[in-house]
């Protein structure tokens, strides 16, 4: 083993001499047998603003540099720096009290490709928009990360169109699958090659031998497991493909039972295809649904439950598929490292962060003494909001409190411009949220996240449907079902 491969790695880590305290510090603390991190000073206050000319000239590297690590927020031509020193470069985050983070992950890297759960994404109102309206609708649910578009049938409402719905969406590359209590519309979506079929019960199976329709299945009888293991018999003596559905019930009505059964159906079967319809409990629960998916999500990567149905009818739940396509990812990695889903890439984490501040206030105070122009800085502690120039630092929970300290009643641009970065601070600090100055705050992934994969995939399907979108949603109707699965 050569000497080069027993040494830690030696990171440059490239900084100002206003940070520079703060990344000497934090550097000690990441430092290990691995890791060999040197702070560099190129002499400048802000190293973030640089140029690659700027640091061509300053920047002196350590002896025996393997890498260098530039802030996040640089922008110079990494490729032109390392042809210069002959070293690769890259940029570290934003904020450099999420350096640890960022090197644990360089470690143990993240790959949110892989799942082994497939989205049934419902229109719950297919049955009252046209097939434009359902294609579009669909196209949407396709963008937001669902695998299969449910077509939501509703009691007493004729669905007419239902085969050109189907024919319609397979054109479009899609999978379909009908949702209905009328036996008759069930037939027919089968006939027409619908994909699946929910939900049929033990009384009802023979629907599934007419035509191609995978069945799902349902207990004949609220809460009656045996039922639906007797259903299940039935397609594995057969032969029959099928997923199986206890049924998840909302909160008060039988939701703790019905956790129950599916742990039982597991155990009973150890291999069977099982799916878990979410939507009685997102939908009929005033809750963010982040949190909600994750801990089903829980369920469902410890039960080995290959398939959801989800929808997202109140507004409280618009993101409830893009949500369970997150969910999916992270806990998928999770669960192949045999670790806590924490630190996967937090896309669920919408309304707290793990760390929500940069800076301790005595690192603000620092700083804040060390500035000596008037341009406001902008920082978030659990102190409060601080803004500061060469004239003062001041602290606050609220911008009202701060504007009397800025004097720039005559300058209504730069009044807006605080009011708008302080009201930002302001829900950052009442929240538990990271605030960085001239940036939006992040909102998981019930906000996108800039460059993810699944927010490429999401955007695909999005220009194709979006527009349609509109159209559709002017189609829905009053009192439409929160869920495909009626509570008891």
């Amino acid at each position: 083993m050569t000497d080069a491969a027993k040494r830690p790695e030696k990171i440059a880590l490239v900084t100002g001499s206003l940070a520079e305290p703060r990344l000497t510090r934090i550097a000690g603390e990441i430092a290990d047998a691995s890791l060999d991190p040197v702070v560099v000073n190129v002499g400048v206050k802000v190293a973030a603003l640089m140029t690659a000319e700027i640091v061509e000239r300053r920047l002196k590297l350590p002896e025996g540099t393997d890498r260098v690590l530039m802030p996040g927020r640089f922008r110079g031509d990494l490729d032109r720096l390392e042809r210069f020193f002959g070293v690769p470069f890259s940029r570290g985050p934003d904020e450099m009290a999420d350096l640890p983070d960022y090197f644990g992950q360089q470690r143990r890297a993240v790959d949110l490709s892989k799942h082994d759960v497939t989205i049934f994404a419902e229109i719950v109102d297919a049955t009252v928009l046209d097939v434009e309206g359902i294609r579009a609708r669909a196209l949407f649910l396709k963008g937001e990360g669902a695998d299969v578009i449910d077509l939501g049938c509703m009691p007493d409402t004729p669905f007419p169109h239902l085969e050109e719905a189907i024919a319609a969406l397979h054109a479009e590359g899609l999978k379909v699958s009908v949702d209905s209590f009328d036996l008759g519309e069930l037939s027919r979506a089968t006939r027409a090659g619908a994909d699946f079929l929910l939900s049929l019960n033990e009384t009802n199976l023979h629907i599934a031998e007419e035509g191609p329709a995978v069945p799902v299945l349902v207990p004949a009888k609220q809460g009656d497991l045996d039922s639906l293991c007797r259903a299940v018999d039935i397609c594995l003596a057969s032969g029959q493909p099928f997923l199986a559905d206890p049924i998840l019930d909302p909160i008060h009505y039988g939701y703790t039972a019905s956790i129950v059964r599916y742990a039982e159906l597991r155990r009973r079967y150890p291999h069977i295809p099982i799916l878990m319809g979410i939507g009685n409990v997102t939908e009929l629960t005033d809750a963010d649904t982040t949190g909600i998916n994750a801990i089903l999500m829980g369920m469902i990567s410890e039960l080995y439950i290959g398939a959801v149905l989800a929808v997202q009818v109140s507004p409280h739940c618009r993101t409830a598929v893009r949500e369970f396509d997150r969910a999916r990812r992270e806990f998928f990695a999770a669960r192949q490292a045999g670790a806590l889903p924490q630190g996967f890439g937090g896309g669920l984490m919408a309304l707290r962060d793990r760390k929500p501040h940069a800076s301790t206030p005595e690192e603000v105070a620092y700083l804040a003494g060390q500035v000596r122009d008037g341009n406001f800085r902008i920082e978030v502690s659990e102190a409060g909001i601080h803004i500061y120039n060469r004239d003062g630092h001041h602290i606050a929970d609220e911008p009202f409190a701060l504007f009397p300290h800025l004097k720039v009643e005559e300058d209504g641009a730069h009044a807006f411009y605080l009011g708008v970065e302080t009201a930002r601070a302001e829900i950052a600090f009442k929240l538990g949220k990271r605030y960085a100055q001239d940036e939006g705050l992040k909102w998981g992934v019930a906000g996108d996240i800039a460059g993810s994969p699944e927010e490429a995939h999401r955007l695909t399907f999005k220009q194709a449907g979006t527009t349609l979108q509109a159209k559709a949603d002017r189609q829905s109707t009053a009192g439409k079902p929160q869920t495909g699965e009626t509570p008891p």
